[in-house]
């Protein structure tokens, strides 16, 4: 109705509001002229009434039926011109308007109807084109989404960059697999995510039995099916309007779901996804703050509140997620599996484990969980598991996390058969590396010690930091170091010694080994 005020066309009879506020945001879906005081029968719903009134009824009572009659009727609003039959409104029309919450707008200047009926017209077909348009718009471009393969957290992004509002993806679990969210609404959307989640469902589930729109502040949800099979659902929070309709775009992002589930077939890709990018996204920190990360990975389905949480990195053989779940469930834990991080030997994945406060996860334990979670055709002896210290936090397992990257970077001697263990509790270097990744005076000791070695290989391609690193992993052992950089003694041995000739050092004495490690571990620990 609002809309229908602003045009040219209703402006130019002078018109007046006399009953307003929230009466003119009715939607108007025809625009109908009559002075019959019979109007009403005639009615859909929806309908704008234009009229001079010269037929209506003279009676003050039966005015006032008849005003409600229109208002029953579904009414969008009145329209009506003075000067022809009425020289002022009825009292009884507005009171009776105002009763009803019917919008009434009277006209001090006479009009050609017809001028008003195309203009209204044109606009609701106007906007109606609009909208199909940008339907076909939304249908192909989502289309084209699941025909590429398009994985889910794409689409989610999709979703919401279309939308302009953040949208989740969640399984029937009310576990989030996949979210485009803003870093600052993290902490509040996911604590209690899924309490959240169920009265979303609650709510629209009660509008849908209702046939009620959705509210401005009401969360849109729609299910993710194909076939009879449901997966999950879309959860699209407020924001603005859309073209083609906020809930139409979100069914566009269900079936183009649906249709990439269907191909998956008995794959689990959304838990793939949604797990490989919380972990990803914590060793990038890509996180406003500890209360968010932690709520997102607690909205996701691993426990954090009253868990030991470990960071783990298996390298040597590949570790698919269900491997992971399966080799969890064992310890009565919950897994995320991320990718494979920068500088570690392929192929490997980075896990973070939830395990129970109750629950052993000592060193037969996790040699047992690499050994579950590894693809069975894979060599076990290749294996190497690398283990951060426990913790209880988000912020400690984010540590953990790194501690198990920059074992897993490390060069270490093989002993015995079967997956390698190497824990941070028994690498105290390690531990300290990673607490003090950051510090720009580490940083510049790294940089000090081993610019020249860098400069070296960088300009020759060189591989004279690879030789310094198998030496220290071997310290007194020039044969195994000369072994493990695949050189022979002799090549070897010159290597050192054009090391020891570049950095002005004597790799013999302990302070300056020392030292070198350390440099090694922060250049290994920042990835390169």
């Amino acid at each position: 109705m609002r809309e229908v005020i602003a045009l040219d066309a209703v402006a130019q009879g002078v018109p007046e509001v006399v009953v307003g506020g929230a009466a003119l945001d009715a939607r108007v879906r025809w625009l109908h002229v009559s002075d019959n005081a019979g109007v009403g029968k005639l009615l859909y719903g929806g309908e704008l009434l234009l009229s001079t009134g010269k037929s209506w009824p003279v009676d003050t009572d039966e005015l006032r039926a008849f005003m409600y009659e229109l208002a029953d009727a579904g009414l969008s609003g009145v329209i009506l011109e003075l000067g022809t039959h009425y020289q002022y409104t009825p009292a009884v029309v507005i009171e009776a308007a105002r009763q009803r919450d019917l919008a009434l707008v009277i006209l001090h200047r006479e009009l050609k109807f017809v001028n008003i009926t195309e203009a209204v017209h044109r606009r609701i077909i106007t906007g109606q084109t609009d909208a199909l348009r940008a339907r076909d718009e939304v249908r192909e471009r989502f289309t084209a989404l699941a025909l590429r393969g398009s994985p889910a957290d794409f689409i989610v992004h999709q979703l919401a960059q279309t939308l302009g509002a953040p949208v989740v993806l969640e399984n029937l679990a009310h576990e989030v697999v996949a979210a485009e969210v803003p870093l600052s609404l993290e902490d509040e959307l996911f604590t209690d995510w899924e309490l959240r989640s169920r009265s979303a469902h609650r709510r629209a589930e009660h509008r849908r039995e209702r046939a009620l729109p959705a509210g401005d502040e009401d969360w849109l949800v729609i299910a993710v099916e194909a076939r009879g099979i449901r997966w999950g659902h879309l959860l699209a929070l407020p924001g603005p309007e859309h073209a083609a309709g906020r809930t139409a775009v979100l069914e566009q992002g269900a079936i183009a779901l649906a249709v990439g589930r269907l191909a998956d077939g008995d794959l689990d890709e959304w838990g793939r996804i949604g797990r490989r990018r919380l972990v990803d996204g914590l060793l990038a920190g890509r996180f406003a703050g500890a209360g968010g990360a932690a709520a997102r990975l607690e909205a996701a389905g691993l426990p954090v509140r009253g868990a030991r949480l470990y960071g783990v990195v298996v390298a040597g053989a590949p570790v698919s997620a269900e491997g992971a779940e399966a080799a969890a469930r064992a310890l009565r834990a919950r897994v995320l599996t991320g990718s494979a991080p920068d500088a570690v030997v392929t192929p490997a994945s980075a896990l973070l484990l939830s395990v129970p406060a109750d629950a052993v996860f000592d060193d037969a334990a996790a040699l047992a969980f690499a050994r579950a979670a590894i693809d069975p055709a894979a060599d076990a002896e290749r294996v190497v598991v690398s283990v951060g210290r426990a913790a209880e936090d988000i912020d400690t397992a984010l540590i953990s996390l790194h501690e198990a990257v920059d074992l897993a970077r490390g060069r270490r001697r093989r002993t015995g058969r079967g997956p390698q263990l190497r824990r941070a509790e028994n690498r105290p270097l390690v531990q300290l590396v990673t607490a003090l990744r950051d510090d720009h005076r580490v940083l510049d000791h790294g940089e000090r010690m081993l610019s020249p070695l860098i400069v070296h290989d960088l300009a020759r391609g060189g591989d004279l930091l690879d030789v310094l690193e198998a030496m220290l992993a071997h310290p007194g052992n020039r044969t195994a170091a000369a072994s493990a950089s695949h050189l022979s003694r002799s090549v070897f041995y010159q290597r050192i010694a054009l090391i020891e000739q570049l950095l002005g050092v004597d790799l013999d004495d302990g302070e300056t080994q020392t030292a070198l490690h350390l440099a090694l571990l922060v250049r290994r620990s920042a990835g390169r």
